[in-house]
């Protein structure tokens, strides 16, 4: 059984203006987010800042946000690393610390071989008891996770089920749902193709968007389940042009400062990222004016 269906949001993480990070805040996020419909909470992934938090702060916000959450939803934790003694490291103690399964980016910068990823990824499943997604996004970590890898791994190592794929290539989904059979959980990475890859038999999304909205982005993938697909399709279209602004910056630029012309707060960003570009967050605020957050 998958660790959720339908829309996890990946949450940002709140900072306060000194740096330190926001439990107050962070507690109202998770409650937002349950009230609104959000199917799982993914806690310290890339939109959550995780790459820029000490090992310590990364498990304490995974820690708080299993203690706030208290069983209502699944939450699935981001625990890779580029050192596979680090990804251990951190998902033992997610698992120990609550997390109902951990989300394991590719190792970045090492750009290890298929081989290489999969030892690194057996090694990190196999340390803990709590289901695994594979997390593929070779823009950001310069290697991909082919096909058939995830189908290997999927295959043979018992508690990995599924990946989140943010490769854009809708083509090497296709032909790793073939290899698996639809034996695997696919999430997709990017919220300009939930639809796409829930038709060749997704269970959902992993979003930015649920954010800002998590009441649209769950229900994109309930119309779909609901075999509403041409309705699903109308609301994943509709949130084009927003999905498009969220991501005119890197992640998770234009979505802190979406909740700024919100009038709310998420707080400011970790260095090296830095405050959205003034042309992009008035793209940014046309486009939640159009999609109606404004």
């Amino acid at each position: 059984m998958a660790i959720f269906q339908g829309a996890g949001v990946a949450l940002v993480t709140p900072f306060k203006e000194n740096g330190e990070i926001d439990y107050d805040r962070l507690e109202e996020l998770v409650e937002e987010q349950i009230a609104g419909g959000t199917d799982a909470i993914v806690a310290c992934g890339t939109t959550g800042e995780a790459s820029t938090m000490t090992h310590e702060e990364q498990l304490d916000v995974i820690s708080y946000v299993c203690q706030v959450v208290k069983g209502r939803i699944p939450v699935v934790a981001g625990t890779g690393s580029n050192c596979t003694e680090t990804a251990v490291y951190l998902s033992e103690e997610a698992e120990r610390r609550g997390a109902d399964g951990i989300l394991v980016v590719s190792p970045y910068y090492n750009k290890a071989t298929q081989n290489g990823l999969k030892a690194h990824f057996t090694a990190v499943a196999n340390s803990v008891k709590i289901p695994m997604i594979l997390y593929n996004i070779p823009g950001r970590t310069g290697v991909n996770i082919k096909p058939e890898t995830v189908a290997d791994l999927c295959r043979n190592v018992e508690n990995i089920v599924g990946v989140k794929d943010a490769t854009g290539d809708i083509s090497s989904v296709a032909e790793l749902m073939c290899l698996c059979d639809g034996n695997i959980d696919l999430y997709s990475g990017n919220d300009d193709q939930i639809v796409p890859l829930l038709s060749l038999g997704g269970k959902g999304v992993i979003s930015v968007l649920s954010n800002i909205a998590p009441a649209q982005t769950h229900q994109i993938c309930q119309e779909f389940f609901d075999g509403n697909v041409k309705e699903s399709c109308r609301l994943q279209l509709k949130a084009l042009p927003l999905v498009k602004a969220l991501f005119c910056e890197v992640s998770p630029i234009p979505v802190k400062a979406a909740f700024k012309l919100l009038g709310k707060s998420a707080g400011p960003l970790r260095m090296p990222l830095t405050e959205m570009e003034p042309e992009n967050r008035e793209r940014l605020r046309a486009a939640m004016k159009e999609y109606g957050l404004l």
